[in-house]
Formats: C-alpha cells, sequence, structure tokens
C-alpha cells in the first residue's frame, strides 16, 4: 500500500516536482551504489557528466543533457532544489508544465553549450574539466520569471521583493566569482540565465522560441505511449429515439466555447506583458490558474 500511494503521489505532482525527486533518486544512486560496491565515486557519473575536452564529448555526447541531474555534494543538490521549487510556483501558475520542462532543459543545454565553447575556444578557459548540476537549469527558471513578469514578489520573511531584482542578483553574483576556482560551472551558469532571459523576452513578443523543443518532447512521448486502437465500427447499427430523449437535448444549456476561454487567457496574456502579473485582479489570476491546470 506504501509503494502504491508513493507512485500515485509522484504520477499526480507537478514536473517541478517530479523534477526534484528525479535529481535526489539520482543522486542517492550515484553515491550510495559506488560506496556499497566499494567502486570510486565517480564510477558511474564519469559518464554522464559534460567533459570540456571535445573528443570525449563525441563519446558520450548526452552529457549535454544528462549532466544537470547529477550534483557533487549534498549542499548542491539542496540548493539547487530549493531555488527549484520556490521559482516554479510562479511559472507553473502562468504556464504549462511542459513549457516549464522546455525552459528548464534548454537552459541546462545552453550552460552546458556555453562551458564546452568557452573551454575550448577562449585561452583563459583552455584545460580539462567536467561540468555537473543543475544550476544552469535552475538559472534559467528564475531569470525567465524575473524577466516575464519582473514586477512579481516574493516574500521573504518580513519584506517582499521583486523577482527582477532576484534575477539580477543571481547574474551578478555569477559574474563575480568568475575568479572563485568554479570558472567552468559559473560559466554554465550564466549560459543558462542569458538563455531564460532571451526566451522570456521573445514571448513577450509574441515568438515561442522553445516551441520546437517542445513538439521533439511530444514526440518522445510518443514513443513510449501505446495509442488505442480504433474499434471497427459495426456497417449495422440500431437507434433508438423517444420523446424525452430528444426535449433533454435540446433543453441543455450550451457551454462556453473553447475559443472563448482561449481568447480570456490571451487578454490576460496580453495584460502581463504590458503591466506585469501584478496587474492581474485576483479573478483573473484565479482565471488563469485554472486554466493552466487543465
Amino acid at each position: 500500500m506504501a509503494n502504491t500511494s508513493l507512485a500515485y503521489k509522484y504520477s499526480t505532482a507537478n514536473v517541478a516536482i517530479k523534477l526534484i525527486v528525479i535529481n535526489v533518486a539520482v543522486y542517492l544512486l550515484f553515491n550510495i551504489v559506488p560506496w556499497i560496491s566499494g567502486l570510486g565515486s565517480d564510477f558511474f557519473s564519469r559518464y554522464f557528466v559534460l567533459p570540456s575536452d571535445f573528443v570525449r564529448f563525441l563519446q558520450q555526447p548526452w552529457g549535454i543533457l544528462t549532466y544537470a541531474f547529477l550534483h557533487a555534494g549534498f549542499g548542491h543538490l539542496f540548493w539547487n532544489m530549493v531555488w527549484l521549487y520556490v521559482f516554479s510556483r510562479f511559472v507553473l501558475n502562468i504556464f504549462s508544465e511542459k513549457k516549464f520542462l522546455a525552459i528548464y532543459l534548454l537552459g541546462a543545454i545552453a550552460g552546458g553549450t556555453l562551458f564546452a565553447l568557452l573551454y575550448n575556444v577562449l585561452p583563459a578557459f583552455r584545460g580539462t574539466g567536467v561540468l555537473l548540476g543543475a544550476s544552469a537549469a535552475v538559472n534559467a527558471i528564475v531569470v525567465f520569471i524575473g524577466t516575464y513578469t519582473p514586477n512579481a514578489e516574493i516574500r521573504i520573511f518580513t519584506f517582499n521583493i521583486k523577482l527582477w531584482w532576484i534575477a539580477v542578483f543571481v547574474v551578478l553574483r555569477d559574474l563575480l566569482m568568475l575568479d572563485s576556482g568554479n570558472a567552468g560551472g559559473l560559466i554554465s551558469h550564466l549560459g543558462g540565465a542569458a538563455f531564460g532571459f532571451v526566451y522570456a523576452k521573445q514571448l513577450l513578443k509574441g515568438n515561442d522560441i522553445g516551441l520546437w523543443f517542445e513538439k521533439i518532447m511530444d514526440s518522445v512521448t510518443s514513443w513510449f505511449t501505446k495509442t488505442p486502437k480504433k474499434e471497427k465500427k459495426s456497417p449495422l447499427r440500431t437507434v433508438h429515439k423517444t420523446a424525452n430523449n430528444t426535449t433533454s437535448k435540446s433543453r441543455r444549456p450550451a457551454t462556453g466555447s473553447k475559443s472563448e476561454q482561449q481568447q480570456r487567457i490571451d487578454a490576460i496574456l496580453d495584460k502581463i506583458s504590458k503591466s506585469g502579473y501584478d496587474s492581474l485582479s485576483k479573478a483573473e489570476k484565479d482565471f488563469l490558474f485554472k486554466a493552466g491546470k487543465e
């Protein structure tokens, strides 16, 4: 019963909670199994990190994404997941779970790409190293929502802080710490942040630069989803009409069309792009939240 309950909670959780569970599970797996078996701590993880060496990258190209699910220590994992949980609520209150996942994964890819490029192009970053951690993906989420709804606020202790303040702090912190000995990791943070900023700016202009990736995710999902076979219709069928059935159908009230709901969503999103999330009334926020859950 306990296993069934946990499986149900996971299946009904939002995408941010699922990402947190996956990250924690990977951390435990890649640390406990090597410890029990007496193998080195990087025995498994070295095949999933993102190497700066181009030849090694060609041998494990999946590292451009899998590195974002590995962490160097518990503190590294803990703070990434805290930031992810807090800011996921703002994003998921406006956008679909698929959009959130696209921002997260593309942010990780952008961070990994910038890391690999600079390590192979700029003399200051020449050398060998590996990249791991979800910070680039998390930074993409933080900067995205801080750019899309800059005046939305988060309460910390007894005072409110605007989201754009936090986005600026995240970027400046990483810039000022570039000479701290973790230049590669910080470069990836900035790559994720830059992607989040560009994505939000383009979305406010009506350009969804992540739509292609959502289509890829749909295609991949379809590979693992069995589509039910269409039932063959019988050439013969029996039709039974009654006066009561006809009356009940004719008196059934018409429901609002889906296009009307979409028009209202578009109007609210236009209002957000012009005046920010805080300009919405409580009714508009509730409507947008419910629409995102459908």
